[in-house]
């Protein structure tokens, strides 16, 4: 055993970002992930007389709790969705009743779950983890598949790891990992292309989709999507799919006028937020634009038309990047962040507004 004023807080921050992620690929939500991992280091606190570095590493000895809090918030919990998976395209421009936030697969900025001192090809593959689609497809895995195909297709654990960890065999581990990578096959997760900002050809492309946005120009926007492109607007179950949809729909609408894109961190993904002016000609946020990429064409247009819950975990256009809790101590009120998801819809517009994406 080791003495519990070795394993002190700063110790246990030095891994917050990693578990962050590996958390928010199990529930799907930023909110709920960093709840997660904040009770994994008050757990961990407070167990810390009980931690042997003989029967295995303090990296693994956390992911167990994490593991343990993430199974505990999903038991008995639905899963959630992106608004493709909900009903088929809209037929119409009413876009109905929001729904509550926990219905839906929640964006995350990179800061937050994507370690600063991973390598390029690295941080590349976890981009690509933490897609909205992937982290939609994962939602259709039960929680402890999930956790095995994250530790070991995301995370490169080996199975004997994984076993030790969930205290299983490593035969049990390898069995969930082929009926989890199964699901995934039959389920098909949407291609998109990791946000690469050293990719001159996704830069081209990106630049061209701001302009095209900011002048409004909806013919040149639509040249840029794919011929299936989707657009959807959570917490809206209204979508679309299709140059010529999404076109009839950009040109009946004319209040993304002015607005403008501003680049942010989220998903591994390229993202934006949309602002808009107000009566006083201040430009605002509108919502936070998720876009999937393949092939130099855009592929979905996934907006989030609740600012008012995503500005704490974003901070405000053009803000510095939001760091995560790295650093902070860890405190006995631990749980509970100030991005909440309870009631329906949360602070979102009611009224129908114009499709976003032009």
């Amino acid at each position: 055993m080791v003495d519990p004023v070795t394993v002190d807080s700063s110790r246990l921050e030095a891994f917050r970002v990693e578990l962050t992620g590996y958390c928010y690929r199990m529930l799907g939500s930023a909110a709920e992930a960093e709840d997660a991992v904040q009770e994994t280091m008050l757990r961990a606190w407070r167990s810390a007389a009980h931690y042997d570095p003989q029967r295995g590493s303090l990296r693994t000895w956390l992911y167990r709790i994490a593991t343990n809090v993430c199974l505990d918030l999903l038991r008995g919990v639905g899963r959630r969705f992106l608004a493709v998976d909900l009903a088929g395209p809209a037929t119409g421009p009413d876009l109905g009743v929001p729904l509550p936030a926990r219905t839906w697969v929640q964006p995350v900025p990179d800061a937050l779950v994507l370690p600063a001192e991973d390598g390029p090809e690295e941080t590349a593959v976890r981009r690509e983890s933490i897609r909205l689609a992937l982290v939609a497809a994962l939602q259709h895995l039960p929680p402890r598949q999930r956790a095995v195909l994250i530790l070991r297709d995301v995370l490169c654990w080996r199975s004997a790891e994984v076993a030790r960890l969930l205290d299983t065999t490593t035969a049990a581990v390898t069995s969930t990992l082929q009926r989890a990578r199964a699901t995934l096959r039959t389920v098909g997760v949407r291609p998109g292309d990791p946000f690469r900002p050293g990719d001159p050809a996704q830069r081209d492309l990106l630049a061209r989709y701001c302009d095209a946005f900011a002048r409004h120009d909806v013919a040149a926007l639509v040249d840029l999507l794919h011929e299936e492109a989707t657009m959807s607007m959570p917490p809206f179950t209204w979508w679309l799919r299709g140059r010529d949809r999404i076109r009839a729909a950009l040109l009946a609408a004319d209040a993304c006028a002015g607005a403008r894109l501003v680049p942010v961190r989220a998903n591994g993904s390229p993202a934006f937020w949309q602002t808009r002016p107000g009566t006083d000609g201040v430009h605002g946020p509108f919502g936070l634009v998720v876009l999937d990429v393949v092939d130099g064409l855009v592929t979905g247009i996934t907006t989030y038309l609740d600012p008012e819950r995503l500005l704490p975990l974003f901070g405000p256009p053009g803000s510095p990047v939001r760091e995560s809790r790295v650093g902070s101590p860890v405190r006995e009120s631990g749980v509970g962040s100030p991005v909440r998801e309870s009631g329906a819809g949360s602070p979102v517009r009611h009224s129908p507004p114009a499709p976003a994406g032009g």
